[in-house]
């Protein structure tokens, strides 16, 4: 090739994906570097290189490795305005990429998967669902992959379900939307992927469905791997799990990732900036506690220690450094392991924590300790507990209300609806759609459609089948139907501890709040959860004992701006004047009344 080369009067050298050169790069091949040879074998010969997801220790690194000197290094606008961006937890991902899917119907997507099996699941379950879609991997046939790769083109397909084998090169503009089924294994790559969509300026989606487990298989996938770069390639796994758990703009933490300042206040193109993300009602006095953790272990610990002692761990190093006996240990161990590490992260993106040398302690930064002062304003979403947790707790509970006979025969129709449609039958409608139905027994398709997890197309396809099934058994068995679904809220599982058992009595007995804080030496904070899990628990339905009759009055003619269950519109709309805690108490009586009458 070299003697070809030299034989040929080349003018310039033109090197595309030039990331690859880079051992910083997110997809490093050692056999680019053997591209210097170029600058020294036609040091005459101008060498351009290419790349769309370079941020600047890449760029620096491929200067070096290609031996260029004094290159201009032009470095275009990372942000893509026209891109919304979404990071959604998964929770049924095949129902999640099937709602984005029917939001775009009849336009092109791309979904990325992990693994060739689930591209092949993926697409197969999309086929079924009524949407012309094709799978594309790297272990599929040249042939078949190339066939399929032309028929979403040529718009012979609506929907590509791929790898991130797929894309390169791909000349495809009107991309609406790109959704990820799993978390990808960097931010170059997910800029990169999802740059594949609105490519013609028009506003499209990107929506990315992440799991701790994702981290946790390309992990496994690395360790295959075995890349000179491994260490580096799971510090970008890292950074790229912060951001999908982050609560900052979208837009602002993929810009700065490269190196670019953005200086809008709101994106408005964002889940964060477009108020989509479900955030906790009180972040400062949970951003309060963690910071007063890390100042309490003199800011010379890391992320992982410190969610230890929060969540009250009993591991042999914590108690050797008597860290089992600071005011803040186990100050958030309902919250979970997850949730704190997640709120951790958080802080330290929006600036409030800071991660120094090797060992990345974390100590407050200048905005943090203002923020112990109450002085600033944290954004901290909303996490969920692990499944498995939930279930052990909810198992019995989530039964509560449901018409056990309705369900199986709701089940047999599922069932055979899916044998028809030859898909799994939790494609028709998850088993938590069944339950509700047999507990709320709607009688028309509209109120049918008002059932969580039944979108317009399902209500449309599926709701004269089941009303009409419900009806039957209505009759058959003297039951009442029920029409008023969209006014029950749901059912929540109180997941507590022992401590919050004690309080309960404490409660039951008619203690104040005060008395209970004294007894049993917490704080006012974790006592106001105790009371709202006691609330739940024993689901008291009158809060007098708490609040007024004009708060409770004025809360309750407001609860239309709680639709979504969330209480700082509730909070916003009266400018702080009534405290989060006594919303909570007032919100969550009214839904206790709701379920009672439901239930009777």
């Amino acid at each position: 090739m070299m003697d070809f080369l030299r034989q040929s009067n080349v003018s310039l050298f033109a090197i595309d994906e030039a990331h690859c050169i880079s051992n910083w790069g997110h997809d490093f091949r050692p056999e680019y570097r053997g591209l210097r040879v170029l600058k020294e074998q036609f040091p005459g010969v101008a060498i351009h290189a290419y790349t769309a997801t370079a941020s600047e220790p890449v760029r620096r690194d491929i200067v070096s490795q290609l031996g260029l000197r004094r290159p201009e290094i032009l470095v275009g606008d990372f942000d893509r305005p026209n891109l919304i961006y979404r990071m959604q937890r998964a929770d049924n991902r095949l129902q999640q990429v099937m709602e984005v899917i029917q939001r775009h119907q009849g336009e092109s997507g791309i979904v990325y998967c992990i693994s060739r099996k689930e591209v092949e699941r993926t697409s197969l379950v999309i086929s079924q669902m009524g949407c012309r879609s094709l799978p594309y991997h790297a272990g599929l046939a040249d042939a078949e992959r190339k066939s399929n790769q032309n028929a979403f083109i040529k718009e012979q397909c609506d929907v590509i379900v791929a790898t991130v084998a797929f894309g390169m090169g791909i000349d495809k503009s009107n991309v609406r939307y790109v959704i990820h089924a799993g978390m990808p294994k960097s931010i170059e790559h997910y800029q990169q992927e999802s740059g594949r969509a609105g490519r013609d300026g028009l506003p499209s989606e990107c929506v990315l469905i992440h799991s701790g487990g994702d981290v946790i298989t390309w992990k496994k996938i690395m360790e295959g791997e075995r890349t000179e770069a491994s260490a580096e390639a799971l510090r970008s796994l890292e950074a790229m799990n912060d951001l999908c758990n982050g609560s900052a703009c979208r837009h602002k933490s993929l810009v700065e990732h490269f190196g670019q300042p953005f200086v809008k206040d709101n994106c408005g193109a964002c889940d964060v900036c477009l108020d989509e993300l479900p955030l906790v009602d009180d972040p400062i006095t949970l951003s309060q506690k963690i910071l007063s953790c890390v100042v309490r272990l003199d800011e010379r610990f890391g992320a992982a220690h410190t969610v230890k002692v929060l969540v009250g761990s009993g591991e042999q190093r914590v108690r050797e450094y008597g860290h089992d006996k600071l005011s803040t240990y186990g100050l958030l161990a309902a919250e979970g392991p997850q949730a704190v590490r997640t709120w951790i992260e958080q802080l330290v993106s929006q600036g409030f924590l800071v991660r120094t040398g090797d060992y990345q302690v974390l100590s407050l930064s200048d905005a943090g300790r203002r923020l112990l002062r109450r002085d600033g304003e944290p954004k901290l979403s909303v996490v969920q507990q692990a499944k498995q947790a939930r279930r052990v707790v909810a198992s019995e509970e989530s039964w509560e209300g449901v018409d056990r006979g309705l369900f199986d025969q709701l089940r047999e129709l599922r069932g055979n609806l899916a044998l028809t449609r030859s898909v799994p039958a939790y494609v028709i409608f998850a088993d938590s759609v069944l339950r509700d139905l047999a507990r709320y027994r709607p009688d028309s398709v509209e109120s049918f459609g008002r059932v969580r997890g039944i979108g317009e197309k399902k209500q449309q396809d599926f709701g004269t089948a089941f009303t009409e099934l419900i009806a039957n058994y209505c009759k058959q068995h003297s039951v009442s139907a029920n029409n008023s679904v969209q006014s029950v809220p749901l059912v929540r599982p109180v997941v507590t501890n022992s401590s919050a058992f004690a309080a309960f009595d404490y409660f039951r007995a008619g203690e104040s709040v005060e008395s209970v804080v004294a007894k049993m030496g917490r704080a006012t904070s974790t006592v106001m959860g105790y009371l709202n899990d006691y609330l739940r628990h024993d689901r008291i339905t009158d809060s007098s004992a708490w609040a007024d009759e004009s708060i409770r009055s004025r809360v309750t003619s407001q609860l239309h701006l709680s639709d979504d269950g969330r209480l700082k519109p509730i909070y916003e709309h009266f400018g702080g004047e009534i405290s989060y805690d006594l919303i909570r108490i007032v919100v969550t009586c009214h839904e206790n009344t709701l379920q009672k009458a439901n239930i009777d």
